[in-house]
């Protein structure tokens, strides 16, 4: 089976042995004043994922290279720029049989938390990176604007124009499927509703010149 990992749309080159996905509980109890101990239930805290990735220092035959061989310095470059950026990313990971059956892909919005770097002589020149990420959950406040009369209602501005939404899309060298919805459709994750729309079997699998239903 095939797993390939997308850090903010970019491909990871050799996806990691393994991944640790947990849910934080946040479940509490109460005792009673007959002395029972009772249950409190609450949602879940934030999903933490952790793994370990291999970054190349060189082109192998198991890696995963859809616009050529990217050297390690790229991959570590990003990981700087999401944690200075302080900006949430999408993660996702597709998880394909030998067959080109979808199997169910983990899709979540997350912040990148802490990133190790480790050089081991074992290891030759490539470089294994450490990652914990955390799942994003935005807050804020909704404000509602009063018009002239203070009645409330928003003010009417000038007439928009709407750009009318792009129906296909001509696939160019390097592209795949999930970052052709970001840029086009606003949202990574709808690859695989793209796919299903245009009988594509795996949507890691896209060629140049391939016309693209979005719609």
């Amino acid at each position: 089976m095939a797993y390939i990992f997308y850090i903010d749309g970019v491909p990871l080159p050799v996806a990691p042995s393994k991944m640790k996905l947990s849910m934080k509980n946040r479940n509490g109890s109460s005792t009673l004043l007959s002395g029972e101990e009772v249950s409190i239930l609450k949602a879940p805290g934030l999903t933490e994922i952790s793994f370990e990735a291999m970054l190349p220092q060189k082109k192998y035959p198991f890696g995963y290279y859809p616009e050529g061989f990217i050297p390690a310095s790229y991959y570590l470059n990003r990981l700087e720029a999401l944690k200075m950026g302080r900006k949430p990313f999408q993660f996702l990971v597709s998880r394909v049989t030998p067959e080109g059956r979808l199997l169910h892909d983990t899709n979540l919005k997350v912040s990148l938390e802490d990133y190790a770097v480790s050089d081991d002589a074992g290891e030759g020149l490539d470089v294994t990176v450490s990652v914990r990420l955390k799942q994003y959950r935005a807050y804020g406040l909704k404000e509602i604007s009063s018009g002239a009369n203070g009645s409330g209602g928003a003010a009417s501005g000038g007439a928009r124009e709407n750009k009318a939404p792009v129906k296909s899309y001509v696939v160019k060298k390097g592209d795949c499927l999930y970052n052709i919805c970001k840029a086009q459709l606003g949202r990574g994750d709808k690859c695989w509703e793209i796919a299903k729309l245009n009988g594509i079997k795996n949507p890691n699998l896209i060629y140049p010149g391939q016309v693209i239903r979005l719609g």
